[in-house]
């Protein structure tokens, strides 16, 4: 088991070495629309990028989803076959969200060995989530 203070250490040194592997501009928070995001997860058990609804109005929040559920197909068949769909995810602080996501399990943000793959499987999905969401912003953002 790792000190709370080498558990920080590598999670810093592993987001360091992914920036410098991958140094590009992800779109994350400038999507243009409020509560509206893209994450990078990776921890002790598994990775994850997931597309975020955020909006504490449930009438706004269930309005985006529903425009994200309406091109559900086109994201499973052209950009990621394995793409889960939560429209009430509860975060571990008790938050609810609505949350699109793929993952990656047996990776650990703890063992430098699967870190490679972990960067790759991270690069290649957001690219897919960034994609669709070029491609349909005027949907997702009337």
């Amino acid at each position: 088991m790792f000190s709370r203070e080498e558990a920080k250490k590598l999670r810093q040194d592993f987001w360091i070495s992914f920036g410098k592997s991958f140094p590009r501009k992800w779109i994350l928070h400038r999507t243009k629309i409020k509560d509206f995001s893209f994450k990078f997860h990776f921890e002790a058990k598994n990775a994850m990028v997931s597309m975020d609804i955020e909006n504490q109005d449930l009438e706004k929040r269930l309005e985006m989803w529903e425009r994200l559920e309406s091109l559900r197909s086109i994201l499973e068949s052209v950009y990621l076959p394995n793409v889960q769909f939560n429209d009430s995810y509860v975060l571990s602080n008790g938050k609810e969200i609505s949350r699109i996501w793929v993952s990656k399990p047996n990776v650990s943000i703890y063992n430098k060995n699967t870190w490679q793959e972990t960067m790759e499987f991270l690069r290649d999905n957001m690219d897919k989530l960034e994609a669709f969401y070029m491609e349909y912003e005027d949907i997702l953002n009337p």
